[in-house]
């Protein structure tokens, strides 16, 4: 039991690290425990009807995702940050409406947010440390299995939306989210118990592949952005149609949630586009060489997907433009010493394109 000094002492320090955290650029920043009991059980339910796909990183690691004590032991409490990434004067939707731009996420269209974010928890941690001294913590910026959202909604960062992004009331939904784990029994904050989206279904009446098939329900197998980062092989033909220009990620749902009309503009220089990924072309991005994408996408979490499922996305993405002359030769010229998964769906795009003709 901690005497009324400790804890007064802790309730100070709570306030210290939430002016702190917004010193270093966290829009906002909530501090809960660690029972995720609830969260967990929805976890299992939602692995048991194989909407993960192939996602086998949710459930490998068996309760460590939803007991944070057996992940990191000692831990007592959460620090869960945000941290705001929509560029300013961002037009997503003109460019989701023109067939012939490349669309891509736009938490992707900066720099990879995981190593920021995780430098600025650290030095949060720093702070803490001179402050109370050496005490248990480890840093997470998804690298983990952390249940983030569930934390973010006990923190009070906001609520669980429909879509299963959160959103809050100030904020809308497009940021980012940190945890910092601790050993400190800091003084938890209330959880975002209100649910606002009330009778509200924009999110799941915009989804292009019906990927929200319920309030809180997302089949990650029929999501864009698991298709487009998530997926290693071959795109389910009958969805390929359904994807229109999205080449890395979708944010149709958060575009249609009203509370986005609050977002604000990140003031983070290294969230800003890159490479004019804001308004590329598909054809200017599908000419891109493998060491041109791996020059230009140096620092950027699109690298990951590697420049074969590169090109693979944006065939499907050509396939469903406009087509033309262009189009069609751009497509053509991939197919000499193109890999079979390449291949595979610039004939596609081909086949689509030759039948509207």
């Amino acid at each position: 039991m901690l005497h009324t000094a400790q804890q007064q002492d802790f309730r100070q320090l709570a306030r210290q690290i939430k002016d702190w955290a917004r010193e270093l650029g966290f829009q906002q920043t909530g501090i809960t425990d660690t029972d995720l009991e609830q969260a967990g059980e929805r976890l299992r339910r939602w692995v048991d009807q194989g909407y993960h796909g192939d996602m086998d990183y949710m459930w490998k690691h068996g309760s460590k995702r939803y007991r944070p004590a057996e992940l990191v032991p000692g831990t007592l409490r959460v620090i869960s940050v945000r941290m705001d990434y929509l560029p300013p004067e961002d037009d997503p939707v003109s460019v989701q409406q023109d067939p012939a731009a490349a669309f891509i996420s736009r938490y992707a269209l900066g720099r990879d947010y995981h190593k920021l974010m995780r430098k600025r928890l650290q030095k949060l941690a720093q702070r803490m440390s001179q402050a109370v001294g050496e005490f248990g913590y480890r840093v997470f910026v998804d690298s983990a299995p952390v249940l983030e959202k569930p934390l973010a909604v006990k923190a009070g960062l906001g609520w669980m939306g429909k879509h299963t992004c959160i959103v809050n009331r100030e904020a809308g939904s497009w940021f980012f989210l940190g945890e910092l784990y601790t050993d400190l029994p800091l003084p938890v904050d209330p959880p975002a118990k209100e649910d606002h989206c009330g009778r509200c279904t924009a999110c799941m009446d915009i989804c292009p592949t019906r990927a929200i098939v319920a309030p809180w329900q997302l089949d990650a197998r029929r999501c864009i952005s698991w298709l487009t980062i998530e997926l290693h092989g071959s795109i389910p033909v009958e969805l390929r149609p359904l994807m229109g220009n999205h080449i890395y990620g979708c944010d149709d749902c958060m575009m249609a949630c009203p509370w986005n009309r609050f977002a604000t503009p990140t003031p983070e220089e290294d969230f800003l586009p890159r490479q004019g990924l804001d308004r590329a072309t598909l054809l200017e991005l599908f000419h891109w060489t493998e060491e041109e994408f791996l020059k230009r996408t140096e620092g950027s979490p699109i690298r990951r997907i590697g420049h074969e499922r590169w090109l693979r996305n944006i065939a499907v993405a050509l396939g469903n433009s406009g087509g033309g002359k262009e189009v069609m030769e751009a497509l053509q010229s991939r197919l000499p010493g193109a890999s079979e998964l390449v291949a595979e769906h610039v004939c596609w795009a081909l086949e689509q394109l030759e039948s509207r003709s």
